[in-house]
């Protein structure tokens, strides 16, 4: 019997990834391409972001992928001056989370926007991100 290759993509997500192995690897392929994407449930219609192979709702896994475009309202944001085990190296950030009307969005602020800039109630999109270490992750920007 033949050993099964083990589906490992997800590791390439984020500063530090903490999982390697998920049933939605295709995010990271979706992240290459330069889309962020989340999926939507082909049976009851929940759209889930972080995506989702089953839907709690109804119990399907008959999943859609969707790519999240336009721009988002800024519900809130924090600026973070601590950070967990890995993401030191990164202070100070921000994260925020945005809403796109069926769904919401919870992420990072890009780096290059100034204190100034960042306002409750703005217009952002949701853009991916490839990170110096050639990890990809995603992050927000004005609109």
């Amino acid at each position: 019997m033949a050993k099964r290759e083990v589906d490992d993509r997800f590791k390439k997500f984020g500063t530090v990834s903490f999982a390697s192995i998920t049933k939605v690897n295709d995010f990271i392929d979706k992240l290459e391409q330069g889309n962020v994407s989340g999926t939507r449930c082909k049976e009851c219609g929940l759209v889930f972001f972080p995506p989702r192979a089953d839907c709690h709702q109804c119990l399907s896994s008959d999943m859609e992928w969707f790519d999240v475009t336009g721009s988002g309202k800024l519900l809130t944001y924090s600026k973070l001056e601590y950070a967990p085990v890995g993401f030191g190296d990164d202070l100070p950030y921000a994260i925020a989370l945005l809403d796109y009307g069926d769904y919401k969005v919870f992420g990072r602020i890009a780096g290059d926007l100034s204190d100034d800039e960042i306002e409750v109630g703005m217009e952002m999109k949701t853009v991916a991100n490839e990170l110096p270490n050639g990890q990809l992750n995603y992050v927000f920007r004005k609109a």
